[in-house]
């Protein structure tokens, strides 16, 4: 393995793993094929341009020949003409084949498990998305079919200077590899900056989107100062780099030129010499030094090869282990109506990739129509609860069932659609609020249903007093309502899913006591003859329910209704007394 093909990170670039992923994206060979073809004519002309110039300077003496002349010209015009062509189907080449992988990226990710996304920031899945498909494309539909046009070159190049003038072409074959020894470690030095630019370019990008996406937690908790010495640090390790690629740059060139100047001065020297002894013509080294030139420009590509190979192969890596990442099946499993079905927990164990058990033995039972409510301090496992319910994830020991039937057996796709799930900063997506309603459903709605849905959820009055109603854009993550609306928008979508098992997360914890009420009021239509699973941590909300489960340290430490929790149960007792609850509860 070329070591220029190794990045920094040891990853070594494989064609056969990148030949593997550009397969999934169903590439259009033909138009590779089209556009190589193309690239190696212009390059193949490139080389016979030379000859002709050199039969063209010989007889200069005799007068000039326009004809041969127009032929030069004609060619040099119909090799870019054809260049163009070949590098605009190249082009498309490439467009195709990073549009169909960044769809089955972004198929792969809405469908991998809620886990993959615990572990991975959201900033490195999104240069995944783009930036590694970018490299990718880079590799084969610009590097590639390049390389091998100036490989064209190069050969051609060397065959018809051997054929004009082996005496020159003996002494450059020297003098070119000399040239390159030289240059090598340089291109070195500069692949390793440029390695670690990318890296500190990512680290800060990272710190930028995660700061300016809770710039509000920034302004709120006065730690501007904090974020702005956070990045600071990353952009002085920045600064050092791009300190080390100006000088870098600086000297890059005019070392280049040096070698380059020398190379070529030593070349057209030694040729002189031999047109002075009469063993060569004035055409004759004229055309060599113009394949000489062609030369020059095809070996940086050869070179930038290796570069490349040396990019892509990290992107290739990472691009291809999100492609390999276990998913969601979405169309397994029997499709059952789980209304008139009792759910049932039994002796559920769960912990996150083997860590320690965030439930133990948990139980309850939630019959049709009933309002179940889980309670209990916070961090004590009730999310994680609704999390094995959303079958988010799979339970490590213990089962739930509908009835007699196990959720994993259920189709997954058909389970979800029958829950709605309203929680204390419901998500709102920047669209409209028909957008936002209808979200997830398959079904057309017509206005008519989505008042009446927002009625129901005591929404329409100010939905009705928004510029453009229905039409109205709500801003990033909802940015443009308040947590009161956004939360009954929220119930109203519920009622647009017309779920048969409902399930709320503190659905009213950071509202004021006026959005509360009318939220309050919303849920209570929205409850009605569905089964309830509630997490509450306000008790007046859920003293009404059918059954009541304590949950503490990932364990229901116990259950029944709020009376008897409140004789039986000291700490839901202490709950009580500490919180000041309203008239009739005791």
């Amino acid at each position: 393995m070329n070591p220029e093909t190794v990045r920094a990170d040891g990853t070594k670039f494989k064609f056969k793993t990148f030949f593997q992923l550009i397969n999934q994206a169903k590439p259009k060979y033909l138009l590779l094929i089209i556009g190589v073809v193309l690239a190696s004519i212009s390059s193949a002309i490139t080389v016979y341009v030379p000859k002709l110039a050199q039969t063209l300077i010989n007889q200069f003496s005799k007068g000039i020949d326009y004809s041969l002349l127009i032929n030069v010209v004609a060619l040099f015009v119909l090799s870019a003409i054809i260049s163009a062509i070949g590098g605009t189907v190249l082009g498309i080449f490439g467009e195709h084949v990073i549009a169909n992988l960044r769809k089955n990226l972004w198929a792969k990710l809405t469908h991998l498990k809620v886990s993959y996304f615990d572990t991975v920031k959201s900033g490195e899945i999104a240069s995944r998305l783009v930036n590694d498909t970018s490299q990718v494309k880079q590799l084969l539909a610009n590097v590639f079919p390049q390389t091998l046009a100036s490989f064209i070159t190069i050969i051609g190049s060397v065959y018809m200077m051997f054929r004009m003038e082996w005496h020159m072409t003996l002494a450059m074959v020297i003098v070119v590899p000399l040239a390159m020894l030289i240059m090598i470690p340089v291109f070195k030095f500069g692949s390793k900056i440029g390695h670690k630019r990318q890296d500190a370019l990512s680290e800060f990008s990272g710190i930028a989107s995660e700061t300016l996406s809770e710039i509000r937690l920034v302004k709120t908790s006065n730690a501007e100062k904090q974020a702005q010495n956070r990045a600071n640090l990353e952009v002085q390790k920045l600064f050092k780099v791009g300190r080390k690629e100006a000088f870098f740059d600086a000297i890059m060139q005019p070392f280049m030129m040096m070698v380059m100047m020398s190379m070529i001065f030593g070349l057209l020297g030694y040729g002189m010499h031999r047109i002075a002894s009469g063993a060569m013509q004035i055409g004759t080294l004229m055309s060599f030094l113009m394949y000489l030139f062609n030369m020059i420009g095809a070996l940086p590509m050869i070179a930038q090869l290796f570069t490349e190979m040396a990019k892509a192969a990290g992107s290739t890596k990472r691009v291809s282990e999100l492609l390999e990442e276990s998913q969601e099946d979405l169309n397994v499993g029997e499709m059952i109506d789980i209304s008139g079905k009792t759910l049932c927990a039994k002796h559920v164990d769960f912990a996150y990739d083997g860590e320690k058990d965030i439930l133990k033995d948990i139980s309850f039972e939630a019959q049709t129509g009933q309002v179940i409510a889980f309670v209990g301090p916070s961090g004590g496992g009730k999310s994680t609860i609704f999390s094995l319910l959303e079958r988010f994830y799979d339970p490590t020991s213990g089962k739930i069932t509908f009835g007699d039937t196990p959720i994993t057996d259920i189709n997954l796709a058909n389970y979800r659609k029958q829950i709605g799930f309203v929680s204390q900063d419901s998500a709102i997506l920047a669209g409209t609020i028909r957008d936002n309603l209808t979200y997830g459903l398959t079904d057309t709605f017509t206005d008519e249903q989505l008042w009446h849905v927002l009625d129901l959820a005591y929404a329409r009055q100010f939905v009705e007093e928004m510029p453009a109603q229905l039409s109205t854009e709500v801003g990033e993550r909802g940015i443009k309502v308040s947590g009161g609306q956004r939360q009954r928008l929220a119930i109203a979508r519920a009622f647009l899913r017309n779920p048969k098992l409902l399930m709320l997360d503190e659905a009213t914890a950071s509202l004021d006591s006026e959005s509360e009420m009318m939220v309050q009021k919303a849920l209570k239509n929205l409850m009605k003859g569905r089964t309830t699973l509630v997490i509450a941590h306000r008790l007046a909300t859920i003293v009404d329910s059918d059954m009541i489960y304590f949950v503490e340290k990932g364990s229901v430490t116990g259950s029944g209704k709020h009376t008897e929790l409140v004789s039986q149960h000291e700490k839901y007792a202490q709950y009580v007394q500490d919180q000041i609850l309203t008239q009739g509860i005791s």
